[in-house]
C-alpha cells in the first residue's frame, strides 16, 4: 500500500503572515500535497473542531481529536485525519514532569491508531519545550514502540533537534524518512528541524520532503511510504 503521510503543526490554523485564523489555508496546504494520513498539532477541538473542518474540506471521513489541555477556555491538542478508516484509536497521556523548575510546560498526549488491510500503526504527538517533559515523552513513546508488532509510522512536532541526545533512540530504532539537516521551523525562515516522520525498517520510503509552504509557523513534512501488505 503506497500512502502519503504528513505531520503538520497548524498553530490553531493561524496564518503565519497575517495572524488570522484561516482553516481553508491549512486545508488547501494539505490538499496540495495529496496527503492521505495527516497528524496535526496545536488544534482547537471546539468552536468548531478544527480537525473536523479540515477533514471535511479534504473530503476525508475519518478524523480524531486528542485533547491535551484546555487553552483559552477551549479543548486543545493533537488530531489525526485519514482517507482510510482505522481499526482502533486512542489517546495516551504523557506523564507530567515534576513542577519544581521554571521551565514552561503543558500536559501532552499521544495518538495511537491501528489500521487494517494492511495492518499498520500510526503514533503521532507533540512534545513539549521543557526538557523534563521531553524525557517523559520519549520514555512513553519508546514504550509504545516496543509494544507495536505491526509496521509503524511515528510522526509529530517533537521540539527536539537532531543533535540532541534525547531523540537519538528514535534514530536508532527506526528509519528517519528525510534528511535531518533540512529545517522545518520557523516556516518563514527555517533554522532548525523539529518535525519528523520515522518508520519501522519494514516500511519503504519512496519519497519525502519538508514542503516549502508557509501557512502556519511550521513547514509541513510529508513522506510517501510503501506499507507492506
Amino acid at each position: 500500500m503506497i500512502t502519503t503521510f504528513m505531520t503538520f503543526n497548524i498553530q490553531t490554523c493561524r496564518n503565519y503572515h497575517t495572524r488570522a485564523i484561516e482553516v481553508d489555508l491549512m486545508a488547501d496546504t494539505i490538499k496540495n500535497t495529496r496527503a492521505e494520513i495527516i497528524g496535526l498539532n496545536e488544534v482547537f477541538g471546539d468552536g468548531p473542531n478544527q480537525a473536523t473542518l479540515i477533514a471535511d474540506k479534504l473530503g476525508y471521513r475519518h478524523h480524531y481529536f486528542a485533547q491535551a489541555i484546555v487553552a483559552k477556555g477551549r479543548p486543545f491538542g493533537n488530531a489525526l485525519i485519514s482517507k482510510y478508516p482505522w481499526k482502533e484509536i486512542e489517546t495516551i497521556p504523557i506523564p507530567d514532569p515534576p513542577r519544581d523548575t521554571d521551565e514552561y510546560y503543558e500536559s501532552r498526549v499521544i495518538i495511537k491508531a491501528r489500521f487494517e488491510n494492511p495492518d499498520f500503526t500510526v503514533i503521532a504527538s507533540h512534545f513539549g519545550l521543557a526538557k523534563s517533559e521531553q524525557v517523559n515523552a520519549m520514555k512513553t513513546t519508546l514504550s509504545l514502540i516496543d509494544e507495536v508488532k505491526t509496521p509503524l509510522v511515528l510522526m509529530g512536532d517533537f521540539n527536539i533537534t537532531p543533535n540532541d541526545d534525547k531523540i537519538r533512540p528514535f534514530f536508532e530504532r527506526l528509519k528517519n524518512a528525510y534528511d535531518e539537516k533540512i529545517p522545518s521551523f520557523p516556516s518563514g525562515a527555517p533554522e532548525r528541524r523539529i518535525d519528523y516522520i520515522f518508520v519501522s525498517p519494514d516500511i519503504k520510503v519512496i519519497t519525502s520532503a519538508i514542503v516549502a509552504a508557509v501557512a502556519s509557523d511550521h513547514l509541513p513534512h510529508i513522506a510517501v511510504l510503501d506499507i507492506p501488505e
